[in-house]
């Protein structure tokens, strides 16, 4: 069963929040605020953040540049996952996953469910891998946020957590560049 293993040492991740919206600044991002709140008080760094408009290209380089610093671990966005004409955040990322990461959306999916019931349909979660680094794709809504963070990404990215956890696996995303790099 899931626990917190107290005999290991807590590690902080670097994470990136990235907001796409066409309508918000950081004055009044309440989805962004939610995240960087929530990676703070979890002991995490917040270790960027950013406001793009709903345009896949400016959405997928700033993603792409921050999953090539090596100062971001983690890059979380939010909005852009509905099926309006300017929600094109999935359109944007998930072309330049190098893995997806189904279970993510599902039980994203499922914590959503119990609460919004089969709204949740509406919203386009995913994840991924890019670059070695972590994306996960979240609604543009505070609750979506806290949803997904107090659901799945705290546990997730605590090192504590066991019977695994991401944080375990970051050192080895990029083992297969690695492995590439050394062969004869």
């Amino acid at each position: 069963m899931a626990r917190i293993d107290e005999s290991r040492a807590f590690i902080p991740v670097r994470i990136a929040v990235l907001t796409v919206s066409d309508t918000r600044s950081l004055a009044n991002d309440k989805s962004g605020q939610t995240l960087a709140d929530r990676i703070t008080e979890a002991g995490h760094i917040l270790a960027g953040r950013d406001i793009v408009t709903d345009d896949r290209e400016k959405i997928r380089d700033t993603v792409l540049a921050w999953s090539r610093d090596k100062a971001i671990d983690v890059v979380i966005t939010t909005g852009g996952t509905g099926f309006t004409g300017r929600d094109v955040t999935p359109e944007a990322l998930e072309p330049i996953f190098e893995k997806r990461m189904d279970g993510f959306s599902e039980v994203f999916h499922r914590i959503s469910y119990d609460k919004i019931g089969t709204s949740t349909i509406q919203s386009r979660a995913t994840g991924g891998v890019v670059n070695a680094t972590f994306v996960f794709v979240l609604p543009g809504s505070p609750g979506a946020c806290k949803d997904a963070w107090d659901g799945i990404l705290k546990a997730q990215l605590d090192y504590r957590h066991m019977p695994c956890n991401f944080v375990e696996i970051m050192p080895r995303l990029d083992e297969h560049l690695r492995r590439g790099k050394s062969a004869p």
